[in-house]
């Protein structure tokens, strides 16, 4: 079963520390709070310098998808990120600083809580996500979650606006992304309901 993620419904969440606001697009567990979550995909809009949101125990991976940039100072050493579309790791509970480079930024912003993955049975055979930004055909495979970044994607007869997401269930299948198109690879246990 494919679980379509459109972009329309989502609402905007303050920050956890209230500097921006962020927009969920799946969590597990599903429903999960910012104190909960095994992992967690979001938009996140920046609009003024200032910290980011401090997470205990979490990592994430942050992709620039709107805006010039950032630099970022991530306990103490600094990480200009100015290249939109190329994600950059780094440790959610290190102290981290921003500064924007020319305005605000929109991230895509992946996050997952250290020690919270997979069973060894589980379904992808990570123990952390993966992101990729792609373009052009690719094969998926099943739980993987696609957002469509730039333009439109099209997975199982389904097509993706700007920012509309989907996530396959047990299923393989193809993207045939038109534009930028995240591609993010998900540690569920193996008694997670796939989409």
């Amino acid at each position: 079963m494919i679980r379509a993620l459109p972009a329309s419904p989502r609402t905007a969440v303050p920050w956890k520390n209230g500097g921006g606001v962020t927009r969920e697009i799946a969590a597990w567990p599903e429903g999960a709070g910012m104190d909960a979550f095994a992992w967690r995909v979001s938009l996140a809009e920046v609009a003024a310098d200032g910290p980011f949101s401090a997470f205990p125990e979490v990592d994430r991976t942050l992709t620039v998808v709107e805006g010039a940039g950032m630099d970022l100072t991530v306990g103490g050493e600094r990480h200009l990120v100015n290249t939109r579309y190329v994600p950059r790791d780094f440790r959610g509970d290190v102290p981290t600083d921003c500064r924007l480079l020319d305005g605000p930024v929109v991230n895509l912003n992946v996050m997952w809580r250290r020690g919270a993955g997979p069973t060894p049975a589980s379904t992808t055979g990570s123990t952390t996500p993966t992101v990729a930004v792609v373009q052009g055909r690719l094969p998926l495979s099943a739980g993987t979650l696609v957002v469509a970044l730039d333009g439109t994607a099209e997975v199982a007869g389904t097509t993706l606006g700007p920012y509309d997401a989907l996530q396959l269930g047990d299923e393989e299948a193809v993207l045939h992304a038109r534009g930028r198109t995240a591609v993010i690879g998900l540690p569920l246990p193996a008694d997670a309901p796939l989409a």
